[in-house]
């Protein structure tokens, strides 16, 4: 039977799930090699090759997909190792990247700095011509005053290029001779077309995506080609693809034009996998969705079973962040994982946890590979939540006393002793958490105590019940194998594209007729892709979306809908459609006339299905899966712990708080006051006591 390899590499951890039809046959887990990515990818894959019996190359001549999600963009950007990127602009508006939309959160808060650009001032750089917002060419491109811009990119070192001028998508003959002249003048130096990637009107949002597109081209075009090559040559025949943001995949030579679909590729694939896994367990129809690794903390949200998509992603916060304005799975990324440093400024002396991250190399203290920065990780292993007999990955093991050397360094800055400074670090990593679930759920109008939480990633569990006491969602569930459940999200994942349009009409000024035959235009390019890959059009799907407003308002929401949807309802269903979804968001709707901005279609090849395994049945008592006791610190005072190997746990098992579950990628804390319960497919449900 032929095996789906999918795997997932953090900033930490690389994880590996091998599926067939049958469910799950094996997992793995490797540190991350972030200088050559194959090489953690490799021990991974050998891991679970190992557990069916199999090695790399055996495992490989069985294996007919191979699909590879990462949060390596997301990283760079979180950390700001992004390519120095020239950003070209029509003379007279350079600060598009600046002054973003013009908003802010809270506008009388005078304490919060503005927020630099994405690219900053100092690389933005004004090209001499003009086209109307009809596409007339109102004024010609300057040839030799572009020729000497270019020249100056050259002699400063760029090494990507973003081309965002005013109204290409109405005519793009300046952006296409721009990029002419960058090939001519700046052989392999990779730049991106605003109006190829994404031929939408909003400037800021258009140049925001253009700008991101390009800073990533030099890593992620090295980093895809070097994964694929390496694959190649250890052995692997089959099918490679990516997955995206978009909660799909697609193969690499397309990625590596648009790699801005990787940047939440990784943390896309968590709602995908506890979509695919509620379904599964028939765990509720609502859920949050967050999974912790090693650098971030990704959120995401799972309404009526099925993702919840955004065309609104930013990274960052809502106005100060920088908007990617391609549709993504709705997910919130935060600089906030197991690698995340503590540190304390010289000017406030106030404790503080991340953005930055100790990653892969040289990690966390405890794991003894270099590290003596302070991480979130060295302080669970303080407090002893992460134990000796945590397994880390099958091999790895950790020394307390280098965790406990790092830490104290937080602890004499600070003036505190060893256990509250560890316990500081992990209430402050907590509130950062709690901070981006707020943004998924309360800000946007849901009540967490309305859904269970849902806790991945190799850090998830350990944090996943003070999540759960922080926003009151219950159960809190800790699926089996969390700490690979990402890679468990790609092996369901499906191939996925769209075209898409501007279109800005009002209702009167088109018809049914033509909007449908735009919608058809755009279904057989977003098709094509799909095709081109041998998926027959029987077992592809497509959906359309538009882009709606009132005439003369600014503010514009997204349609969902199907082709045969449109041909029975057309402009009439999809205004009563918007009217009630504006009523809902902003409790009011209006007599204005409704008018077109973008038409989408969006094709996607059938879903793997994947099974889960039952576990067999036992009573309410866990002792049979203890192993020891050890000691912890928890709410400012020591309490002694039962550690269980989750691998013995039966169903019905019950586990009373404080308790540590230890398994091979991640390790569950239950805090005490709390319970969690063993279902019938592994999963540990927990909820409070009483």
């Amino acid at each position: 039977m032929a095996y789906r390899i999918s795997v997932d590499t953090g900033g930490t951890f690389t994880d590996v799930v091998v599926a067939d039809e049958r469910g799950i046959r094996a997992l793995g887990k490797a540190p991350t090699t972030p200088d050559r990515i194959f090489r953690g990818m490799q021990g991974a894959i050998e891991n679970a090759a190992s557990d069916l019996g199999l090695d790399l190359k055996a495992l490989f001549a069985q294996s007919t997909t191979l699909i590879y999600g990462t949060t390596r963009a997301v990283n760079a950007i979180v950390q700001g190792k992004t390519a120095k990127t020239a950003f070209l602009v029509t003379e007279g508006f350079p600060d598009t990247l600046v002054l973003r939309e013009g908003g802010k959160t809270n506008p009388h808060d005078f304490t919060v700095e503005f927020p630099p650009p994405y690219v900053p001032r100092r690389y933005t750089f004004e090209i001499p011509e003009r086209v109307s917002s009809e596409g007339e060419i109102t004024r010609a491109l300057d040839m030799a005053a572009t020729a000497k811009v270019i020249d100056q990119l050259k002699s400063r070192g760029f090494e990507a290029v973003a081309v965002c001028l005013l109204w290409s998508v109405a005519n793009p003959a300046h952006e296409v001779a721009l990029g002419r002249m960058i090939e001519e003048k700046l052989p392999g130096v990779p730049f991106t077309l605003s109006h190829r990637l994404i031929p939408i009107v909003r400037e800021y949002r258009r140049a925001s995506a253009t700008a991101i597109d390009a800073s990533l081209k030099p890593l992620m075009q090295r980093h895809l080609r070097d994964m694929e090559n390496d694959l190649r040559a250890a052995g692997f025949g089959g099918e490679i693809l990516v997955s995206t943001s978009i909660g799909g995949c697609m193969h690499v030579e397309e990625l590596v034009e648009r790699p801005i679909h990787t940047v939440k590729s990784g943390p896309a694939m968590a709602p995908v996998a506890g979509r695919t896994y509620s379904r599964v367990e028939d765990l509720g129809k609502d859920s949050i969705v967050c999974d912790t690794g090693g650098t971030t903390f990704d959120v995401g949200l799972v309404r009526d079973n099925e993702l919840v998509f955004t065309r609104d992603s930013w990274l960052g916060p809502r106005w100060t962040g920088h908007i990617m304005s391609m549709s993504t799975v709705d997910v919130r990324s935060i600089g906030a994982g197991g690698g995340s440093i503590a540190y304390v400024p010289e000017l406030t002396k106030a404790l503080r946890v991340g953005p930055q991250s100790a990653g892969a190399v040289p990690g966390p203290a405890a794991y003894m590979k270099g590290g003596e920065k302070p991480t979130v990780t060295d302080a669970n292993v303080v407090l002893g939540y992460l134990p000796a007999s945590s397994k880390l990955g099958g091999d790895m093991r950790i020394d307390r006393g280098l965790a406990e050397k790092a830490v104290q360094s937080i602890a004499n800055a600070i003036g505190l002793p060893l256990m509250t400074a560890a316990e500081g670090i992990i209430d402050i990593v907590n509130e950062n958490m709690f901070g981006a679930l707020r943004l998924v759920s309360i800000e946007r109008g849901y009540d967490p105590r309305d859904f269970a939480l849902v806790a991945f990633g190799g850090a998830g569990p350990l944090h996943a019940n003070a999540l759960g006491k922080l926003m009151q969602s219950w159960p809190v569930i800790i699926p089996p194998g969390p700490g690979v459940l990402c890679a468990y999200g790609d092996a369901t994942t499906r191939l996925r594209d769209e075209a898409s349009k501007t279109f800005i009409r009002r209702f009167s000024e088109t018809s049914d007729a033509e909007v449908l035959q735009h919608f058809e235009t755009l279904a057989e390019t977003a098709a094509r892709t799909l095709s081109a890959e041998g998926i027959a059009p029987s077992d592809q799907s497509i959906g359309i979306q538009i882009d709606l407003r009132y005439h003369g308002q600014g503010m514009v929401l997204t349609i969902d809908s199907t082709i045969d949807e449109f041909r029975k309802g057309g402009l009439t269903a999809i205004g009563d459609t918007f009217d009630a979804m504006h009523e809902q968001l902003f409790t009011f709707a209006l007599e204005h006339q409704h008018e077109l901005v973008n038409l989408r279609a969006i094709a996607q090849g059938r879903e793997a299905r994947v099974s889960a395994e039952q576990v067999g049945s036992g009573a309410s008592d866990a002792s049979a899966a203890m192993v020891e006791h050890t000691e912890i610190y928890v709410a400012g005072s020591s309490r002694s712990a039962a550690i269980y190997d989750r691998s013995k746990l039966k169903a019905g098992n019950r586990i009373a708080g404080p308790a540590i579950v230890v398994q091979m990628d991640t390790t569950t804390l239950i805090l005490p006051d709390h319970v969690g319960e063993v279902d019938a497919h592994g999963s540990i449900l927990i909820r409070p006591v009483g």
